[in-house]
């Protein structure tokens, strides 16, 4: 049960961060105080605008069509343009999940760049991948707006559209033949093609091709998880961020199969005729990629395999042995990437956010019991629950109920997978692994309660893109104590020091050090950071006592 309720709010994180991950399409124009700056990349020249001492290119093509005859292949040729092409306006959203956006377009592949200057200088740059699960977001949230990290920390932010939901991940390779070789990772390799546009331009924007970091949160750190374990993705990035989406586990390309018949089943079109799908209507591919969820529960696959993917039992990247030739973390850390730094890590409140969404409230109610949490936690762990809470109330001796709840289900959450990603990173003794957790917290308070939001999911968007500076209004999330801006400046600085020399660093932080199976150092990000050394010990030991985190070391192959 604790599983499939896990999995069920998963399975709603693509809605849950559509209201995050997604711009506000109000269309851009120049103010007096902008002027227009001009940049030749490979295809031709583009047009963006200076403000603030920041460059920004919004809606830069980085691939070509993928409407019509190219609908789930890999995108036709960007083909050269004449003139000056305006890069003033962000580019149309992926089409979405769950409802369909008017706004949102097949051809999506477009990206956004923020820049100190276009000046020939050699800058780290950040490729962000936006979270919403595999089904919602976008490159051109108010939220992960670049400009900051540029303008205070001399880095070049990257963000893309790319597709997402069934538009990008369907398996046809199996009916379709060669030309549809991948097109179980579609959305992953648009991401890969994005990065290759900015090795072969990124220098004319001010930023260093050679020293590339991607990094993504929730959604976006499972692609980078994936990412990290691909050969395509391999000679474009240098060092990898995971940030509260450990995906240690994709599709199997079985399951990709069974979701494919079930999704011609459901389009009324035979297997042998399936050129006809290249003519159905968005809108009616997206009515059955939100059915196809229910369709896998109920599948002969999913009573024998059990629930699938990181998402469950939806779209998601397939491992289908070429692109993604295995899972990503699972059992092992990807021998691909040995040599490059990788950060990961998680938010303390976690679950804060899913509990408002699903309307899951009452533990935090201020009469709510251990007795209740009993209750409550009984159908997810069964037997050892009273264990479970035993625990957590030796570790937690001031702790309410709601405070274990909240822990307890944060740490299952996001925390146990992300742990595995360290350990199985360090146990390669290649390049460092550096585990964070994240810890401000918040006074705003989770609605219809009195127990405030504290470091709940996705409020490490804003922080680690210095977005809570000075004069920025209140946050649903992250409140409206000024001492916010300290603890967004700590992260922006650890992410670019990451990002510039591939070892955390930040004025006012201790020494980060690698994280590692002997004393495991963990930095706790906050408005005064420190490491803690072997964090959470006596809960990990509960968690493994139980199976749920594992550790495969490599001599055991």
């Amino acid at each position: 049960m604790y599983v499939s309720n896990r999995r069920k709010f998963l399975g709603q994180l693509s809605v849950i961060t559509a209201a995050i991950t997604l711009p506000k399409f109000a269309r851009s124009s120049v103010q007096a105080d902008e002027e227009f700056i001009i940049v030749e990349a490979a295809e031709g020249k583009l047009r963006g605008v200076r403000k603030d001492g920041v460059c920004l290119f919004k809606g830069v093509p980085y691939a070509g069509r993928l409407s019509g005859d190219r609908r789930f292949k890999r995108p036709a040729k960007l083909e050269p343009w004449q003139g000056v092409r305006d890069a003033l306006e962000f580019g149309p959203p992926a089409i979405q999940g769950d409802t369909f956006n008017p706004s949102s377009r097949e051809d999506c592949l477009f990206l956004n760049i923020w820049t100190p200057a276009n000046d020939g200088k050699k800058r780290p740059v950040m490729v962000y991948n936006h979270g919403g699960g595999f089904a919602n977001g976008s490159g051109a949230a108010p939220g992960q707006d670049g400009a900051n990290l540029a303008k205070y920390f001399d880095v070049v932010v990257v963000e893309t559209n790319h597709r997402l939901g069934l538009m990008a991940f369907l398996y046809l390779e199996d009916i379709a033949g060669p030309e549809y070789a991948g097109s179980g990772n579609n959305g992953l390799l648009d991401i890969v093609d994005g990065l290759k546009w900015v090795k072969k331009n990124i220098a004319a924007f001010g930023g260093d091709p050679e020293n590339v970091m991607i990094f993504g949160e929730s959604g976006g750190g499972a692609k980078t998880s994936c990412l990290y374990a691909m050969p395509a993705a391999a000679p474009y990035f240098n060092k990898a961020s995971i940030e509260s989406g450990p995906g240690l586990r994709m599709l199997p390309k079985e399951a990709a199969v069974e979701m494919t018949k079930l999704v011609f089943k459901e389009l009324n079109i035979d297997l042998k005729d399936w050129k006809k799908i290249l003519d159905v209507p968005v809108k009616d591919l997206i009515d059955v990629q939100n059915k196809v969820p229910r369709l896998m529960a109920n599948s002969d696959y999913i009573r024998k395999h059990g629930v699938v993917g990181f998402v469950p039992n939806n779209f998601a990247p397939v491992v289908d042995g070429v692109a993604l030739p295995h899972d990503p973390f699972d059992p092992f850390a990807p021998k691909i990437s040995k040599d490059k730094p990788l950060m990961t890590g998680w938010n303390e409140d976690e679950w804060a956010f899913f509990a408002m969404y699903s309307h899951d409230v009452g533990p935090l109610k201020s009469d709510f019991t251990f007795d209740a949490l009993q209750t409550k936690f009984e159908p997810e762990f069964g037997a050892d629950t009273k264990k479970i809470i035993e625990t957590y109330r030796r570790t937690l001796p001031n702790a309410s109920a709601s405070d274990i709840w909240m822990a307890v289900k944060s740490i299952n959450m996001m925390g146990l997978g992300t742990i595995a990603i360290a350990e199985r990173k360090a146990e390669q003794h290649g390049a460092p692994v550096y585990l964070y957790n994240f810890g401000y917290k918040s006074e705003a308070k989770i609605p219809d309660t009195d127990y405030p939001f504290g470091t709940p999911h996705a409020m490490d968007i804003t922080f680690k893109f210095n977005n809570e500076v000075l004069g920025a209004k209140p946050g649903f999330l992250s409140g409206n104590k000024p001492e916010r801006f300290v603890a967004s400046h700590h992260m922006a600085e650890l992410w670019t020091t990451f990002a510039r020399t591939g070892k955390p660093a930040a004025k006012d932080v201790p020494e980060w050090p690698a994280y590692n199976l002997n004393n495991r150092p963990t930095m706790r990000i906050d408005t005064n950071c420190e490491v803690i050394y072997d964090r959470y010990k006596e809960e990990l030991a509960l968690w493994r006592s139980i199976g749920r985190i594992s550790y495969h070391p490599l001599n055991s192959r």
